[in-house]
């Protein structure tokens, strides 16, 4: 935990650079694009919209939740937190390979290449949330006050992104197989997480795998409060936020291990 205060510390001291960088990722993304940044909309937008034809429509995948609730809502609800996911990762991953020129030149905290990769997949994610809202307005899913769970939940997936980012930043900088292996984990991780059907689908000598699994217990917990309008499951959001912890500071732990000889591995 005291790596973690003064990493904290350190890009405090640094924020200036980390906010110019997050600058520069946003704008670089889309700099000779016609559409710009209506990329970000469309490409989750089609993606809903052919999972719910296939999932849906054609395999006849049942939600299992409140009645009322369309299938591309139910989907939509966990594929925007899983893609900002596993873009993080895949964007970190190449966070430190991207930016050789700086690491040899120089100095700086490390982390903020890696921060300010997944901040800038933020901004990217909250322009994707407006089809959301549009959706719950137009099909007029319910809210209420319970909807403020989803500040926490985002969070605890946040510092379990980061801990994760960090450890395969600095492991894609020494072994380049990393982010070929990263791509097929998530592919991997994507259908043993309750996506694009309902945890209670889940075989029950299955539950085992999604118990462990900390993307089941914040995918199901986004579900609970945006469309059960309930509670999360408390003993499940703090293992959630333990894994997280944990990730976080052996990640952490890990990228200042390996700090020393990033530039001689460029």
């Amino acid at each position: 935990m005291l790596a973690i205060f003064k990493e904290i510390h350190a890009v405090i001291k640094w924020h200036e650079l980390l906010w110019q960088m997050v600058g520069r990722e946003v704008k670089a993304r889309y700099k000779q694009s016609i559409l710009g940044y209506f990329w970000v909309i469309l490409n989750p937008l089609a993606q809903m919209l052919i999972m719910s034809f296939a999932f849906s429509v054609i395999l006849h995948i049942s939600t299992n939740a409140a009645s009322g609730i369309p299938y591309s809502i139910f989907l939509f609800v966990a594929l925007l937190p899983w893609n900002l996911f596993a873009n993080s990762l895949s964007s970190a991953a190449s966070a430190l390979v991207s930016s050789a020129s700086l690491i040899t030149k120089v100095y700086f905290p490390r982390t903020i290449l890696v921060l300010a990769t997944i901040i800038a997949k933020i901004v990217d994610f909250l322009f994707a949330l407006s089809i959301l809202v549009i959706y719950m307005i137009a099909y007029k899913i319910p809210v209420n006050i319970n909807i403020l769970w989803v500040i926490p939940i985002f969070l605890i997936q946040q510092l379990f992104t980061l801990g994760l980012s960090l450890f395969f930043a600095a492991s894609n900088l020494l072994y380049r197989d990393i982010q070929y292996l990263l791509s097929l984990i998530l592919t991997l991780w994507f259908y043993i997480t309750p996506i694009v059907y309902s945890a209670d689908a889940v075989p029950s000598q299955y539950k085992i795998i999604y118990q462990l699994n900390p993307m089941s217990v914040i995918v199901n917990a986004y579900r609970q409060v945006i469309l059960g309008g309930g509670t999360p499951s408390y003993t499940s959001l703090a293992i959630g936020l333990i894994v997280s912890i944990i990730t976080l500071i052996l990640g952490l732990s890990y990228f200042k291990s390996r700090e020393k000889i990033f530039a001689d591995n460029i």
